[in-house]
């Protein structure tokens, strides 16, 4: 008999997670001999743990087909670490009553690192308990540090927003540099990978002499090697834009963004680079300087998502069905670039016991030798992965994206308090 599945979204949410949820629902409804309903977590695991589930199938085909083009999380995301088995036995007990109450044999998760870490012990509850359920982790992160899969999905739509803002942002301060601005920082995401920062160096190609520097969390930050490289850059070019990524640390090891608080995950909370590093430049160069902190902008540009990015979020999203079909469990689709030269990939898959808590960091071969820039192999990397447009639907001038019904099915269990 077929057997109902929870699909959840978790962490920050990307241009694109969307469309892997398209693709896990819409490859369920193709088999529905085997799977059954596709329910949703409202605000990720916390709507299993609550049973607040969404019925999918209250959803038209035409509403599932729009979240490929539709940004953010369409039932809600969340940031909730469920820790060791032992640790949170009450809420992975709970799963399980959620599981059996519902029919369902099936767990998508859709996220990055610490859900990868969830989705593997929520994988390890069919030995635990004896109930049968299969968890398949879907990638997702804008940071592009899971490993083993050649890319993130998210990474590349997040990488060309970074690209061309500034590549825009510094013919803007070029036009204005005799007079008015010389240094545009401009802060983006990732915490331990500098991957997104990397992206901007893309800005800069042979019809483009953009003087770019880039501050990566891999690379210890050096004040003094930093400014005298920005005044060279400003000497020759009378301009220059700098990248900084959140993670950026001093010799210390603190964050140079760090706020002294945490998020819910345990991770320090960042945000702030971008004028600390601008303050660095006009005390110690006088330079007239603005700055930028693209923050949520650049996870919810839909407008100019990747082409590659999208067509890769919806295949781990059909996968990872296609796999819970095959009777995999405790895996995670990968994407698997099977060439640079054309770009070519495939889908493989991976245990979640080699996903969990593993950080993928920019090789040091991908980061020039001075640390401010990226190498050609990095380039030959990075430039796939922005590849292509897949504009959504525009109705009066504007982004015409889809907002679901989000309609619970009824509670079988009594509440249950985080």
């Amino acid at each position: 008999m077929a057997k109902n599945a929870v699909y959840a979204q978790s962490g920050g949410v990307t241009a694109v997670i969307n469309a892997s949820a398209c693709g896990v629902i819409e490859t369920a409804r193709r088999h529905g001999d085997k799977i059954g309903t596709v329910y949703a977590g409202r605000n990720g695991i916390i709507g299993a743990l609550t049973e607040e589930l969404i019925d999918t199938s209250a959803e038209s085909d035409a509403a599932i087909a729009a979240l490929r083009h539709t940004p953010s999380g369409a039932f809600g995301s969340c940031r909730f670490k469920l820790k060791d088995l032992e640790t949170s036995k009450r809420e992975y007990d709970r799963l399980i009553e959620v599981f059996k109450a519902h029919d369902i044999g099936y767990f998508f998760y859709n996220g990055g690192g610490d859900s990868a870490d969830t989705c593997f012990k929520v994988s390890q509850l069919s030995e635990k308990t004896g109930y049968p359920v299969q968890a398949i982790h879907v990638p997702k992160t804008i940071d592009n540090d899971l490993p083993i899969t050649d890319t993130c999905p998210g990474f590349g739509s997040v990488a060309k927003y970074v690209a061309i803002s500034t590549r825009e942002a510094s013919y803007d301060v070029r036009s204005m540099s005799k007079t008015s601005t010389k240094v545009m920082v401009i802060e983006v995401m990732g915490r331990h990978a500098g991957w997104i920062a990397a992206a901007g160096a893309l800005a800069a190609d042979a019809e483009n002499d953009i003087p770019v520097l880039i501050l990566f969390p891999e690379i210890k930050f050096d004040q003094e090697k930093f400014l005298a490289e920005v005044k060279a850059k400003v000497d020759k070019y009378d301009y220059c834009t700098v990248i900084v990524s959140e993670g950026a640390k001093n010799p210390d090891g603190k964050f140079l963004a760090e706020q002294g608080t945490t998020d819910a995950f345990g991770h320090a909370q960042l945000g702030g680079a971008a004028p600390v590093v601008a303050d660095m430049v006009r005390k110690a160069l006088g330079y007239k300087f603005h700055w930028a902190v693209a923050d949520y902008l650049q996870r919810s540009a839909r407008h100019i998502a990747s082409g590659t990015d999208v067509a890769q979020a919806y295949a781990v999203g059909q996968a990872a069905v296609e796999l819970a079909l095959k009777g995999e469990n405790s895996v995670m689709p990968t994407i698997v670039r099977a060439s640079d030269h054309p770009y070519k990939w495939e889908i493989g898959h991976a245990p979640l016991s080699k996903v969990a808590n593993v950080e993928k960091f920019m090789p040091r071969e991908f980061i020039s030798a001075d640390g401010f820039g990226i190498t050609e192999a990095c380039r030959t990397y990075l430039s796939p992965l922005i590849q292509g447009e897949d504009y959504p639907p525009y109705h009066n001038g504007l982004p015409r994206y889809v907002t679901l019904k989000n309609q619970l099915v009824a509670k079988r269990l009594p509440e249950f308090k985080l």
